[in-house]
């Protein structure tokens, strides 16, 4: 009988882990409140109706077979144009590669670049699967600190100790998941710099780019053209389509720096045939068409942050710095004395206030445990009822 390889065993992806006990609870007719996945479209967000259209018309008008490995060129060409209209950028589309979602993108990057004992700086916390994909891919996560007491701002001399000889590549996660900070471009400029002085690529994660409160985004090969950079994005977040899976990679080359990287990345992309055809025809529609949806969206999710900012920080035994962007939270439990572990209280907390949350140890086992992240996205009344349940469920456990 085959068995299952090594490196699956340690395959575990915390924000669906907890789906798990929640869906056996559900089964017994309990009603859970979810906040833990980041999907717009499992509250009150939709779809604007002309990407929807977009959709439609292009299986209609036949774009049902294969796209290019790379996606097709009018959709890089039109990332291309937003690069140039919101970050001053001017990229060819041959930089840009169209992916399944910017989880693939992050598979197919880790999977061109890593060997086995190579080393990657990620935010600590950070985005699961690049703890997982790395590890899966025979190389190390090095988390680099984060401040909270800063609004989790990170610590540039962390980065700049943790940077050896194996070192490839320095992940910037901007605004970042799982705590909604926006960093400010001095910061994003010392980053660039250190790995520029170190001769390591940087990875830019800006998935949530036009998810931003008060703060303003700054794109980080907008602030270092001379340093290689490899950007993550995509459309599932600002576009409200998560489940069509439509993401991209875009390639600063800076002196053909990247020409080789790029060049494993391609071939990876071509062995995996192709992102889906008609949702690309349909992102052509969504960067040429109609944004107004998007200051609606922000408007909307900045009250529901500010809201659960505020009570959070209401709830005796928890505390709670305050999100710039995205639609993430990320306390800290106060009262953790009572639990073993962050994992053990969300679970707890599953079972006794039917409260879905996911584990801060699940991004980062050293700096994010003992916390929690907690989605912003429901409708504020919902939000109310869950952290009002967390609350006597903290209340209880006196």
């Amino acid at each position: 009988m085959i068995e299952p390889s090594e490196r699956s065993q340690g395959v575990s992806y915390a924000i669906r882990e907890v789906v798990v006990p929640a869906r056996k609870l559900e089964e017994k007719g309990i009603k859970i409140l979810k906040l833990n996945i980041g999907d717009p479209i499992a509250y009150d967000f939709d779809t604007p109706p002309h990407i929807k259209e977009a959709l439609c018309k292009a299986a209609m008008d036949g774009y049902n077979g294969y796209a290019p490995s790379e996606g097709y060129r009018e959709l890089r060409e039109e990332i291309a144009a937003r690069e140039k209209r919101r970050n001053g950028m001017d990229y060819d589309p041959d930089d840009i590669c169209i992916t399944t979602g910017v989880t693939e993108t992050l598979q197919i990057f880790l999977s061109a670049s890593l060997n086995a004992g190579d080393e990657i700086l990620v935010p600590g916390p950070t985005y699961p699967p690049y703890n997982l994909v790395t590890r899966f891919n025979g190389a190390e996560p090095v988390a680099y600190r984060t401040i909270e007491e800063e609004n989790w701002q990170p610590d540039v001399e962390d980065i700049r100790k943790k940077i050896t000889e194996r070192t490839k590549a320095l992940v910037i996660i901007n605004p970042n998941n799982p705590t909604g900070a926006v960093y400010p471009r001095k910061t994003i400029k010392e980053m660039a710099d250190i790995a520029a002085e170190n001769n390591i690529a940087v990875v830019s994660d800006e998935i949530y780019d036009d998810i931003v409160f008060e703060k303003r985004h700054y794109a980080t090969a907008s602030l270092a053209k001379d340093v290689p950079i490899i950007t993550f994005n995509g459309f599932s977040k600002v576009y409200l389509v998560p489940g069509w899976r439509m993401g991209y990679a875009i390639f600063n080359n800076v002196d053909g720096k990247l020409d080789r990287i790029k060049d494993a990345f391609l071939r990876i992309a071509r062995a995996r045939l192709c992102a889906n055809s008609v949702c690309q025809r349909a992102m052509i529609a969504a960067l040429r068409g109609p944004q107004d949806h998007i200051p609606d969206m922000v408007g909307k999710l900045k009250k529901r942050s500010d809201f659960a900012y505020k009570r959070l920080n209401e709830i005796e035994g928890i505390s709670s710095t305050k999100p710039d962007g995205a639609f993430y939270i990320f306390p800290k439990i106060e009262a953790i004395d009572g639990w073993k572990n962050d994992k053990e209280f969300v679970l707890d907390v599953l079972h006794n206030a039917h409260v879905l949350l996911v584990h801060g140890s699940g991004f980062s086992p050293e700096y994010g445990k003992n916390h929690f992240r907690a989605v912003t996205l429901p409708p504020m009344e919902m939000l109310e009822e869950a952290f009002n349940r967390l609350e006597s469920f903290m209340r209880g456990i006196k």
